[in-house]
């Protein structure tokens, strides 16, 4: 209605005052420039909100990458048991999301600390928060796949019980608490919140190498640590043996898909897409979205064959499994700076990636700890790795850009920002490391004093799908079964030479 009146005021004196009809037709023109406008406002909302919803379907296909890798990674006894971990992991994760975590993260108006309204998205949509229903997807996804990440480190040897219990408070409670911080325009530590801003620019985590990867990993590392190595991991003379997983060609599968599930990761998480950065532009906020996807790609190729090298000369072998982990390393570690750093520093992102999860891998030998798909390592280690670097390398043009809430905040270390932003990031991982060690290893040493945690030897050594679930995930008889009705398989024996 004002933007009619105020269009009135300006298009009347144009007719002047002895034109017959003048002020009918100016209220018509007004009228349908306004409709116009409406609809242009409309298509705007609709464009960004199909772009969220496309990045939320992204982000949860990561959710069929972790499963195939998880599955690939394992031994074949235990295949049915981290698949249907992974299908808990989305299915309890999307109840307790809903019911308390996106409140818990999101819930505007509150504290630094925690949210405290939208509990089962009483409320949503909200015009005041900014928030609607394909936010809470888009969350959701992230926080099934934090929880992904902690059931790659406890695999084939934790109950299904336990699984139940962990899954559901990483998502519900502990998870949603970080992103609160970090996320949320009332955050202690959020780059959004103009009120307080932590050093004067807050904690630049964009997609979540703290939030997300730092969260799930250190979550892993207490369930295994407290677990102890599977049986067999190592001798009795301390040494390490290895218990590779059945099928490299999953461990593939399933590392291509999570590459392809990081496009809505990462680009996505800027929520909007349609966002100029000056009126009439080439450029605007659809460039920053290509140029994430660029650093993404670039930081993960870089690690993934660092790694190859690197790996090549420690064991002397071109490892296929090794080069998959170190190209995940390396998305976990540009996670943090995607949006804000130059392509040429996405490349150095990924090549310190790769020697932290070679590093982190032989301190794991060292100390006998245990973690089947290396998910501490990869995403705590190069998860931390990742935010330091956007401290040193986050450029002033970008995070100005992405970050306007606030002109002049310090930017990049190395790129003549200061050490502020470091400063801000150093006491991010201190308090993810610090939060989620408060929360997830009481939990995980409660279970394990209540004998909920590990399975018993006989079980782990017979293989959780024979044990726990009913059978095994691949069917196959030999002659011994056939006995009882399964399909023979004979043996065939080489012909005697004549």
């Amino acid at each position: 209605m004002a933007a009619t009146l105020t269009c009135s005021a300006e298009l009347a004196p144009l007719f002047g005052a002895n034109v017959t009809g003048g002020l009918e037709a100016v209220n018509y023109i007004c009228n349908q420039f306004t409709t116009v406008n409406n609809k242009f406002i409309d298509t705007g909302y609709a464009i960004d909100t199909t772009y969220l919803l496309f990045s939320a379907y992204l982000v949860f296909s990561m959710q069929l990458g972790f499963a195939m890798l998880c599955a690939g990674s394992v031994r074949a006894k235990n295949t049915m048991n981290i698949m249907l971990t992974n299908v808990l992991d989305a299915a309890a994760g999307g109840l307790f999301y809903y019911l308390f975590g996106f409140a818990f993260a999101f819930g505007s108006p509150s504290n630094g600390f925690i949210g405290k309204h939208f509990f089962g998205l009483k409320d949503v949509p909200n015009s005041d928060a900014g928030y609607d229903y394909s936010n809470f997807l888009y969350q959701w996804a992230f926080a099934i796949a934090a929880a992904g990440i902690t059931s790659g480190s406890i695999a084939e040897r934790t109950q299904f019980v336990a699984y139940l219990i962990y899954s559901s408070f990483l998502t519900g409670f502990v998870y949603p608490v970080v992103s609160h911080w970090i996320w949320a325009s009332d955050g202690w530590a959020s780059a959004f919140n103009t009120d307080n801003l932590l050093f004067g620019t807050g904690v630049i985590d964009f997609a979540g190498s703290g939030v997300v990867h730092m969260v799930g990993g250190i979550a892993g590392f207490w369930g295994a640590f407290i677990e102890g190595p599977r049986i067999g991991r190592f001798d009795h003379g301390g040494r390490s043996v290895a218990l590779r997983g059945h099928s490299a060609s999953l461990v593939v599968l399933g590392t291509f898909l999570l590459w392809f599930g990081w496009y809505g990761f990462n680009p996505g998480s800027f929520n909007k897409i349609l966002v100029p950065y000056a009126e009439g532009q080439f450029y605007g906020q659809w460039s920053a979205v290509g140029r994430t996807a660029v650093t993404t790609t670039l930081a993960g190729c870089m690690a993934a064959l660092t790694t190859l090298f690197g790996k090549r000369w420690l064991s002397g072998h071109w490892n296929v499994t090794d080069v998959c982990n170190g190209l995940l390393g390396g998305f976990a570690a540009i996670t943090s700076g995607c949006s804000v750093v130059d392509p040429w520093a996405a490349i150095i992102c990924g090549f310190v990636a790769a020697l932290v999860l070679i590093g982190f891998n032989k301190l794991a030998e060292k100390f006998k700890y245990d973690d089947p798909l290396e998910a501490a390592q990869l995403h705590g280690g190069c998860g931390a790795w990742g935010i330091i670097f956007t401290a040193l390398f986050a450029k002033k043009k970008y995070v100005n850009e992405i970050y306007p809430n606030k002109a002049g905040r310090p930017h990049g270390l190395l790129m003549g920002g200061g050490g502020k932003l470091l400063g801000a990031h150093v006491i991010q991982i201190l308090v993810i490391i610090g939060w989620v060690s408060a929360t997830m290893g009481p939990l995980f040493y409660i279970l394990h004093k209540f004998k909920l945690l590990r399975i018993s030897p006989d079980d782990e050594t017979a293989g959780m799908d024979l044990t726990r679930h009913g059978g095994f995930a691949y069917a196959y008889t030999d002659e011994d079964e056939s006995k009882n009705g399964g399909i023979p398989l004979t043996k065939i024996e080489p012909t005697a030479s004549a």
